[in-house]
């Protein structure tokens, strides 16, 4: 017999009524959402954290007023309230954010360690660098480190045209590579143009603002990316948010804002566009496309889609949730995506007709005002997608994509299976493991770093205040050995501070003599 959660679960003999009997407990807890008891936890300790941090501000006060100002009559550029979280939450965490590396992120690397000599109010690097296993990059296809094709031409192309073109796309910023990579990426993702962009956060919050203005509607996912959400508010346009990834709450809105109209004038809008994510990064959700998709055709509404973390790492060839889904690409207006994620570089796209990318080409000032793409960074784009696509000459492409499908649903399934709560879909490489209470998101960190395996722990503002969570991002670099290793450290941690929230399953035989040889 079990507690899991305030719940009991009682383990038959019979291993699939067991199964049956966790799999039932993990549904009611998943369709408890913020009811259930870690929420609750948390939202006790974060309220004592806020009470006891405005208690010192209080008495702050006192202090601070005995002291000379050198403000000089100049207002405080940041009030108390403004930095509160930061000062009275974040310092004292900031240690498990921002670990500076010394080498290319590979499934290992180095991380430089630092210390505190003022309660982590600030950090200082030391010369002690400790190997560790890399799950918090988004190497998705490990291009990130040395390549056998892509490392040669990309070394050329440094020698050839520089680091950078220091200019902008329309003076003397585009090279040969600019406008072979364009054409690459158009072809790649399936639509007849493309534009590319030196920042893949960019790309969002510079085009949203060309794309719709003043009498349009944005509908919004709720958690799409900060990117999207700057973007759509820089633009002008009225915005509308449906429920995260719920095609029926889609239809709803836009059938309302349809028939109301604008605001005031209850005119038609200029254009509707629904905005959506390939894979949601906080959640390692596959976005229900198609659903969308018909919604959106249903409703003459355009699609904008984001494939930051879905173009590359998933899909038979590489090209997407389009082709994991099954949708025709003609059916996706804007396709949007960044080259940081399965491509080990930098800069984002823009892919749709040609008439469009024309016109952003005209009018986007990520296109027109900023520094171009880095030429290497450039060769290194177009050199991976020729891998995946097996223009190289091999079949590593292939064996890459093969590989991070069988990591990712293998490493979630393992870890589900532990008893952690994860989130997502299978073959997504984004992996969320519930943390919720604030004492745990240093706590799983620095043990996970005791012990050599690098994660990425997220809170707010990135979450919500009450879901922060531990974001595994899985490579096709990653061994088995590796993945062994990662979970057994994770186990160890899971269980020292309290975060596995569903019992375990019963271990199989088979399993178990297969991880032994593997040792």
């Amino acid at each position: 017999m079990e507690f899991a959660n305030g719940g009991i679960i009682t383990h038959d003999k019979d291993p699939s009524k067991a199964e049956n009997q966790i799999a039932s407990r993990n549904q009611n807890f998943r369709r408890s959402g913020p009811s259930s008891p870690a929420v609750h936890f948390a939202d006790i300790r974060y309220g004592l954290l806020f009470a006891f941090g405005q208690l010192r501000d209080f008495f702050r006060k006192f202090i601070d007023w005995w002291k000379a100002s050198n403000l000089q009559g100049y207002a405080p550029i940041c009030l108390g309230l403004e930095d509160f979280y930061i000062r009275r939450l974040y310092l004292r965490i900031q240690d498990c954010f921002g670990r500076p590396i010394s080498s290319p992120p590979d499934a290992w690397f180095d991380v430089v360690e630092r210390v505190s000599n003022d309660n982590n109010k600030t950090l200082k690097r030391t010369a002690k660098i400790s190997r560790c296993l890399n799950l918090g990059s988004y190497n998705y296809l490990g291009f990130a480190a040395a390549d056998e094709y892509c490392t040669p031409r990309v070394t050329e192309t440094m020698q050839r045209y520089s680091a950078s073109t220091c200019s902008t796309r329309v003076e003397g910023g585009t090279t040969a590579l600019h406008v072979e990579l364009e054409q690459v990426v158009a072809d790649f993702v399936g639509k007849p143009a493309a534009m590319v962009t030196g920042m893949g956060y960019v790309t969002n919050s510079a085009i949203l603002p060309v794309l719709v203005r003043n009498g349009g509607l944005i509908i919004s996912d709720s958690l799409n990316h900060n990117s999207i959400v700057n973007g759509a508010r820089g633009s002008g346009a009225s915005i509308r948010v449906f429920q995260h990834n719920t095609p029926s709450h889609l239809e709803r809105v836009l059938r309302e804002q349809i028939a109301e109209g604008q605001p005031r004038t209850h005119r038609p809008w200029k254009k509707i566009i629904v905005v959506v994510e390939g894979i949601y990064s906080m959640e390692g959700e596959l976005c229900k496309l198609p659903e969308i998709v018909s919604i959106c055709k249903k409703y003459k509404a355009y699609v904008y889609l984001d494939e930051a973390h879905s173009i590359g790492a998933v899909g038979k060839t590489g090209r997407g949730v389009c082709e994991l889904l099954g949708v025709d690409t003609a059916d996706v207006d804007i396709m949007m995506g960044t080259f940081t994620k399965s491509f080990g570089s930098c800069g984002g796209y823009i892919a749709g007709s040609k008439e469009l990318i024309q016109y952003l080409k005209y009018t986007c000032p990520a296109h027109l005002y900023a520094t171009s793409i880095s030429p290497p960074a450039a060769q290194q784009i177009i050199s991976a997608i020729k891998v995946i696509l097996g223009k190289d000459g091999s079949s590593r492409g292939a064996q890459k994509l093969a590989q991070i499908r069988e990591n990712s649903n293998y490493f979630r399934s393992e870890l589900q299976k532990m008893g952690f709560e994860v989130l997502g879909d299978n073959d997504s490489p984004v992996m969320p493991i519930m943390l919720y209470n604030p004492a745990k998101i240093p706590a799983f960190s620095r043990e996970c770093l005791k012990q050599n395996v690098a994660v990425v722990t997220v809170a707010f503002p990135a979450t919500p205040l009450l879901l922060a969570r531990a974001r595994i991002c899985i490579s096709a670099a990653h061994t088995r050995e590796d993945m062994v290793k990662a979970l057994e450290v994770i186990s160890r941690v899971g269980d020292l501070v309290g975060i596995k929230y569903f019992p375990a399953e019963p271990k199989k035989p088979e399993l178990e003599e297969g991880r032994k040889k593997v040792e």
